[in-house]
């Protein structure tokens, strides 16, 4: 009796309850633990790990490959040697190129001499001896080109009776030494007038004339430059072109010596070289009208060499005959020069033996032993009085004659 009242006492008060708990915690246990068993059974089973010699073969099969790959990127032999062959063809189309370059180049002076003799023609201008296109198949050391005037036939005589070869000498010259000297004029404003007639006259005479097709005049002494190297270079083939005054003193043998230094380089520029102001104000000699050209006012030129002599190489005179169109003229004449030749790759050889004065300058040099090439006065840009001074600057500062002929350029 009392136990059924125990029971039902704790009936009431949830006594199976906590039997029930143990029960289902014990469950719950076992169960935890089978799943963990089942757990790493089917880890072993699916996971296995890789062995060793997998691995390897895997890396060697890997390291396969990347051979393959290196081999394609690096150069095969045969590929090698195709590099050289491309690299030797285009070492050939380089020179071919270069030969190219200089043939044209020859083929335009031709035809500007060509176009020169049928101007000429059509002009009714007579083709003088200096002319004819068969001039320039010979090779020549230099021409040099005497800048003269109407006015300067004293001059003339002057030169010709110093430092000048005359007559058979002259030819001489030209023969054996391969100098050609011509004094440089174009044409009068009227064509065919006494101007004109007294220069025919006196080249008939002399025979040492190269004329222009250009009408003479101060302010185009520019354009005369211009026109001189363009047409010496269509006439004569020569390694150098000179430009020189009228009335200025020059030993040839030196002139000669001096250039023949600098033969091996394609582009010579060759003077006293000088950066003078740029003169804005109107009336003032060697005033420049395009003065803001260079700059703020009171500004200097760029180096360029001094108008009384100066040098260029062959292909300077080539690249001004072809470009002569375009190329822009500058009031004074070695300004323009200069200006050419700027943004070009070109030598400027500063050479102060272009540029001696009179005696005693050019006398005390030359018994120093270091001859002149060329003398003359700054204050005159020239010599002064030049056609009566011009005979003992010859004596005293000249090379000597033999100098001449015994030289070897």
């Amino acid at each position: 009796m009392k136990e059924h009242k125990k029971r039902m006492y704790l009936k009431g008060k949830g006594g199976e309850a906590p039997s029930r708990n143990v029960v289902s915690r014990k469950w719950t246990l076992f169960l935890c633990l089978a799943s963990f068993c089942i757990g790493l059974l089917f880890t072993n089973r699916m996971w296995t790990v890789p062995e060793i010699k997998d691995i390897t073969r895997n890396s060697a099969t890997e390291e396969e490959k990347l051979k393959i790959v290196s081999d394609d990127c690096g150069p095969r032999t045969g590929e090698k040697r195709e590099q050289k062959d491309i690299l030797g063809e285009v070492s050939r189309t380089h020179s071919a190129l270069q030969t190219l370059d200089k043939t044209i180049s020859n083929l335009e002076m031709e035809l500007a001499a060509a176009r020169a003799a049928h101007e000429s023609i059509l002009n009714g201008s007579p083709i003088s001896e200096n002319k004819k296109v068969t001039e320039s198949k010979r090779k020549y050391l230099m021409v040099v080109g005497i800048n003269t005037a109407f006015s300067s036939r004293k001059r003339r005589d002057s030169i010709r009776a110093t430092w000048m070869p005359y007559g058979d000498k002259r030819k001489r010259l030209e023969e054996e030494k391969r100098i050609i000297i011509r004094f440089v004029i174009g044409h009068s404003a009227t064509p065919g007038g006494i101007l004109d007639k007294a220069i025919e006259a006196e080249d008939k005479k002399h025979g040492d004339f190269m004329r222009l097709e250009h009408v003479e005049g101060y302010l185009e002494l520019s354009a005369k430059t211009k026109i001189y190297f363009a047409t010496a270079v269509s006439l004569w083939d020569a390694e150098f072109y000179i430009k020189v005054d009228d009335d200025v003193h020059v030993n040839i043998a030196t002139l000669g010596t001096t250039l023949a230094r600098h033969r091996s380089k394609p582009r010579v520029y060759i003077g006293c070289m000088k950066s003078g102001p740029v003169l804005a104000q109107r009336g003032v000699r060697y005033h420049e009208p395009e003065y803001w050209k260079f700059g703020e006012e009171g500004n200097k030129y760029f180096r360029h060499a001094t108008g009384q002599l100066y040098a260029i190489s062959k292909d300077l005179a080539t690249y001004i005959s072809i470009n002569k169109h375009v190329l822009h003229k500058y009031a004074n004449e070695d300004v323009s020069l200069g200006a050419w030749f700027i943004g070009l790759d070109v030598d400027h050889i500063d050479d102060r033996r272009l540029c001696c004065g009179t005696p005693p300058d050019c006398e005390w040099k030359a018994q120093a032993g270091n001859i002149c090439v060329a003398s003359f006065d700054w204050s005159c840009s020239g010599i002064c009085k030049s056609a009566e001074r011009i005979k003992e600057v010859h004596q005293r500062c000249g090379e000597g004659e033999n100098a001449l002929w015994s030289a070897v350029f």
